[in-house]
């Protein structure tokens, strides 16, 4: 019977970041307690905030967020004499 794909939660447990970030349960958890992954405990157990795994991965792989384009005028303006 296959299993229907959902989208991501905002918020993912253990399991659905694992399954999201395609690395075991036993891997994710150890790079949540050593602060290697952004996460945080809600009671005693990890969450994970897909945002921020966005981010982290985005800033892992060399990824860089489009800075907004910077326009130049054409022409300069004649330099003034010095006085």
């Amino acid at each position: 019977m296959a299993q229907a794909q959902t989208a991501p939660r905002e918020v993912m447990d253990i399991r659905q970041a694992s399954e999201y970030l395609g690395i075991s349960g036993d891997t994710l958890y150890r790079y949540a307690s050593e602060g290697f992954i952004p996460a945080f405990k809600l009671g005693n157990r990890w969450r994970f905030k897909k945002s921020l795994l966005d981010a982290w991965m985005d800033e892992k792989s060399g990824v860089k967020p489009s800075a907004p384009a910077i326009v130049t005028p054409k022409q300069k303006k004649p330099a003034g004499r010095a006085r």
